[in-house]
Parts: structure tokens; sequence; C-alpha cells
């Protein structure tokens, strides 16, 4: 099996976990975090195929998001504590996810004939939308808003990656170039204080 296959796995684990987490800081009970954990994990994913028009969606084709789901639920349950102070390595670990969904996002538009522009689109919604969507029903700004980098990460990446197809890279390659790349300029964003500027209202 292709190895972004199986990245795409363990990224809807880790993202199960984000929503889990962000709803226990809610105390929100067992029912609202194992929600709040699946619409994290496949928001991203089911939106894209919807704009899309593929169907069924990705995630119910098979038993595989769902068992991926299920774990990163059953881990955050079970060693809470262990999964809170591990919030740097979960951080990478969503860092690397929205590398990763950028790509399959990218890469789906790209196979089903979609122009390059709303290709990259598709890749930034596959990898943000869950987030969004968890940071609403817990009623936080979602942090694609905040001056963080984030999705620009994620079309800078996906602008990297047609630029690499154009070259003919060979495509696990591309793959692997562009999800580091994503990576690399959230971790230098966020290290060195990096983010774009605020907009304000006039009066202000």
């Amino acid at each position: 099996m292709n190895i972004i296959i199986w990245l795409d796995y363990i990224g809807t684990m880790v993202f199960a976990i984000s929503g889990v987490l962000t709803a226990g800081s809610k105390k929100l009970d067992l029912f609202g975090a194992l929600f709040i954990g699946v619409v994290t994990a496949i928001g991203g994913g089911t939106t894209r195929d919807l704009l899309l028009g593929v169907t069924p969606v990705t995630w119910l084709q098979g038993y595989e998001y769902i068992t991926a789901i299920a774990i990163g639920f059953i881990i955050t349950f079970l060693f809470k504590k262990w999964v809170v102070r591990l919030r740097t390595t979960l951080f990478l670990f969503d860092t690397i996810g929205i590398g990763i969904f950028t790509i399959i996002g990218l890469e789906k538009a790209l196979n089903l004939g979609v122009n390059p522009a709303v290709a990259v689109i598709m890749g930034m919604t596959s990898a943000v939308v869950g987030g969004v969507v968890r940071d609403t029903l817990t009623n936080e700004v979602p942090l694609i808003f905040h001056k963080e980098i984030y999705a620009t990460a994620c079309i800078t990446g996906a602008i990297c990656y047609l630029g690499f197809r154009w070259l003919e890279l060979p495509q696990t390659i591309n793959e692997v170039l562009t999800v580091g790349i994503i990576i690399t300029i959230r971790l230098l964003s966020i290290r060195f204080n990096i983010s774009l500027p605020v907009f304000k209202h006039p009066e202000h």
C-alpha cells in the first residue's frame, strides 16, 4: 500500500485525538467528545468529496477511517494524562497531517480533471475544514482565522506540488518534498513567530 495512504490513516487518528482533547477542555460528555473527534478527523475530506461530487465520500467506502478514529478516541480516553503531556508531539503530528491531507486533496482533485487553481483550494479544504468545524462547535475562533501561518502553508505547498509536477518530478518524491515544505513553513512560522498582518478596522 502507498505510504501516503498509511499516513492518511495516521493523520485521521491524530486529528480525532485533537478533536477529543479540545472537547475535553470544554468539559463535554463522552458523546460530545466522540462527535467532535469524528468531525475533526473527516470534516475536511467529506467537504472536499462533496464539492467534487465524489460519492460515497471516502470514509464511507471502508472501515479504515472509522477504525483510525476509534483508535484515536480509545487512546485519548484511556491515556488522557499521557496524551495531554504529548501536546507538542501532537502538534507535530497535526502539522504532518495538514501536509498529507493537502496532498491527498490536491491529487484527488487533479485526478478528477479539476483545474489546478481549484485543486489547490481542494487541497487546503482537506487539511483545514475539520479544524474549522472543531473550533466552531467548541466556541473557539478557528485556527485558520488567527494570524498564525496555517492555511497559507497548505496553499504554498500545493503550489509547489504543481510546480514539481510540471517539472515532471516522480510522484513519490513530489509528495515527500511537498509535505516537507508544508511542515517546514508551519514549524518555522511558530518557531520564529512569523505571522500574516492582522486586519484592523479603519476606526481602530
